[in-house]
């Protein structure tokens, strides 16, 4: 694993106290961002699955032959993650330096099955995107969603299907959230540069449709800081994906999850055109043949998240 930035050494254990006193103090987003990648959220039992299964992946020599020459003779492709916070996506152990989660064991597996070593370095969720364009990074993992809009500049090979989903304080009247003139009149907290951002606010006019006062959208770069925000009573609702709300609200007192909104698939990305993408399709595909997948998943606790093989940008599931 590479170092993270100093502004990101900070023990996990304090990175939600940290998110919280930057809010309580009124610092924006924008600091927030500054900070570790953030603990899994305080509360119940903050276990953090450990067991290593990805070393005894082996290298596939008809994946690896897929790749692009140089690439077979670099021997290794940089990576940028995403740091969300809160497993099952990317977080820091107690050490502030080692990157862990399920993209982070999908990414090293396949790389694995490739032959290839991994320099990753952490990098904001919303400037990923943008850097694989540019060639600063040779694949992003983020758990990011597969849309038409992501599909017109990013490749993407999927590994899981995730999703959208809600969750409130448990003495909320939402029971549901199936239309979002259920949040009319809320403060809706979500990651900032997330397809749930553009969600949110590309769904606004439902309100304005309806007569109501519109949601606001709260967004934060740094998950502390969005469960801080739910916490205190600056939020109403919190929008993320499906697998670390179930997470989230199992690690902490006084909320609830309110269901699966959306799926969504979830892959690696790659800039446009990119020639790694069938290998890493072929490599998501051996680690589901030799079992490697379903015991990455077992680990995170993620099982209903599985897909029967991998594709390469296909398009935005609808319903």
């Amino acid at each position: 694993m590479s170092t993270p930035p100093q502004s990101r050494r900070i023990p996990a254990a304090f990175a939600l106290i940290t998110a919280a006193t930057l809010v309580l103090t009124g610092c924006g987003a924008g600091d927030a961002a500054d900070t570790a990648g953030g603990a899994a959220p305080a509360g119940k039992s903050g276990g953090i699955p450990t067991a290593d299964v990805v070393a005894a992946v082996k290298k596939n020599g008809t994946a690896a032959r897929l790749l692009p020459e140089d690439v077979r003779a670099r021997g290794s492709l940089s990576v940028a993650s995403s740091v969300g916070g809160t497993p099952p996506g990317a977080l820091y152990l107690e050490d502030g330096r080692t990157i862990v989660g399920q993209d982070i064991d999908f990414a090293d597996a396949a790389a694995k099955v490739l032959g290839l070593k991994l320099k990753r370095e952490a990098a904001s969720f919303e400037a990923i995107l943008s850097a694989l364009g540019s060639g600063k990074y040779d694949l992003g993992t983020g758990n990011f969603g597969v849309t038409d809009e992501r599909r017109k500049t990013i490749d993407f090979v999927t590994y899981i299907n995730d999703g959208q989903g809600f969750a409130v304080r448990e003495n909320s009247e939402l029971k549901k959230v199936t239309d979002f003139e259920q949040l009319c009149g809320l403060n809706v907290a979500t990651g900032a540069g997330t397809t749930f951002e553009v969600t949110l606010e590309d769904n606004k006019h439902v309100c304005e449709e309806a007569g109501k006062k519109p949601y606001s959208v709260k967004t934060y770069a740094e998950q502390g800081a969005i469960w801080a925000a739910l916490q205190q009573g600056r939020a109403d609702v919190v929008m993320s994906t499906i697998n670390g709300l179930r997470y989230a609200v199992k690690q902490q007192e006084g909320l609830k999850f309110l269901g699966e909104y959306r799926r969504l698939d979830v892959g690696f990305a790659f800039e446009k055109g990119s020639e790694l993408a069938p290998a890493f399709r072929a490599a998501v595909d051996q680690l589901i043949k030799d079992g490697t997948y379903d015991r990455i998943l077992k680990k995170w606790g993620t099982r209903g998240s599985a897909i029967e093989h991998s594709r390469i940008s296909p398009p935005e599931i609808k319903d």
